[in-house]
């Protein structure tokens, strides 16, 4: 708005030095013949000046408007040669320098003002010899090169001024965009910690409550003919309750890991695989490495969390009676295998279809690197494998190609 406001000034100022002009010219002329070609060539100037394309900074534009400020020269030139009132004719070229300022560089704007001192310092000459020169051509000069560098200076601040008005608009549309993935940042990572809560609770209450499960129906069964058996049986599920309000606590409060985790990965699975074998009649047989390559606290918990779903979904779907449970540590990854005698994967349930527990424990393989399968097994039973890089290698586990068998019964 204020450019055009500025532009507008600027054409009415040029109209008025047109009109003064040709008013001047008018009278002092006195053939009415000349009189009416002064008038119609200042009427091509004022036409020409208002065909000047707008300020885009574009080469088109740049050439249109010399065009058109040569054009105009021309006309001054022509009137002033053949008029006798020249005087009032060359201000014109204060028009003209203005518009050569508003369209071109330096450059440009010193070429357009030395041929207007050329045609002033011609003209003078012929109407005034020398002495004419030495005393107007100083005048006009300054004049030219006043109004166009003033205008120069004006248009560099009003094209600075419109790139700041451009930046500020970009940098304000930027915010709104970084205010909008700030959301979309907040709203992920609330959802990725209500997924790894849900998987908390599900890894330690929801295993510790079908644990207590089957042992109550273990003890409901020896109710009548194995009283102490029962007691036993109740009493390993009173404990399991307790040690599942106790993770319970310490998943709502800080989400930390249960106790297991706390101990050495082969002191944490052995004390898993006595506690089932306690609670129910499966028969684990636990494999451990002679020596544990180091883990970080995720991998750890990877590992355990995917052993324990893995013993409770044999106990609860796999109809076996012995179950081979093998931790390995293995060139470049950490390797877990639990193997049962029972009925195996039954069809190919999809990614949909897969229950949460060991969807939960694919997500936490591939946020480490790995990936877990669960396979039927040549000769009945199942196969669950996890694998994961060594915390001390970059290298991916080999068959890992980012394709993760469907895993879950």
């Amino acid at each position: 708005m204020r450019h055009t406001s500025q532009n507008t000034l600027l054409n009415l100022t040029a109209y008025l030095t047109t009109a003064g002009a040709a008013a001047g010219a008018v009278l002092l002329v006195d053939r009415i013949l000349l009189r009416w070609q002064v008038i119609l060539l200042l009427g091509v100037f004022a036409a020409l000046h208002s065909r000047l394309p707008a300020e885009d900074g574009e080469a088109h534009a740049l050439r249109t408007a010399n065009l058109l400020i040569g054009a105009q020269a021309l006309i001054v030139g022509y009137l002033a040669a053949v008029t006798s009132v020249g005087f009032s004719l060359l201000v014109l070229f204060f028009i003209l320098s203005v518009s050569a300022a508003l369209y071109n560089p330096l450059r440009g704007l010193l070429l357009w003002i030395g041929a207007f001192t050329v045609f002033t310092a011609w003209y003078l000459l012929r109407l005034g010899g020398w002495a004419g020169v030495a005393g107007g051509l100083a005048t006009y000069t300054g004049g030219y090169l006043f109004f166009g560098f003033v205008t120069l200076a004006l248009s560099a601040a009003r094209r600075a001024q419109a790139t700041s008005e451009r930046l500020l608009v970009e940098l304000r549309a930027k915010n709104v965009q970084l205010e909008e993935y700030a959301g979309q940042v907040e709203t992920l990572a609330a959802v990725e910690e209500r997924n790894r809560l849900a998987r908390e609770v599900h890894d330690t209450l929801g295993h510790r409550l079908t644990s207590t499960a089957v042992q109550l129906e273990a003890a409901e069964r020896l109710a009548a003919r194995d009283p102490a058996k029962t007691a036993e049986l109740v009493s390993i599920a009173r404990q399991q309750v307790r040690e599942g309000l106790q993770e319970l606590r310490q998943t709502v409060g800080r989400l930390r890991a249960p106790l297991e985790i706390e101990l050495s990965l082969p002191q944490a699975l052995t004390r898993l695989v006595q506690g089932f074998q306690a609670a129910s009649e499966l028969q684990v047989h636990l494999e451990l490495p002679e020596t544990m390559c180091e883990t970080t606290p995720s991998q750890r918990l990877a590992i355990y969390r995917a052993a324990q779903e893995g013993l409770t979904n044999v106990q609860r779907h796999a109809q076996a009676r012995q179950a081979w449970l093998r931790l390995g540590c293995e060139p470049g990854e950490l390797r877990l295998e639990l193997r049962d005698d029972g009925i195996g994967v039954s069809g190919n349930p999809s990614p949909e279809t897969i229950g949460f527990g060991l969807r939960g424990l694919r997500e936490r393989a591939v946020a480490l690197g790995g990936y877990l399968a669960l396979e039927t097994v040549e000769g009945g039973g199942s196969r669950l494998v996890m694998r994961l890089p060594r915390a001390d290698t970059s290298k991916t586990p080999r068959g890992n190609d980012g394709k993760h068998p469907p895993a879950d019964r």
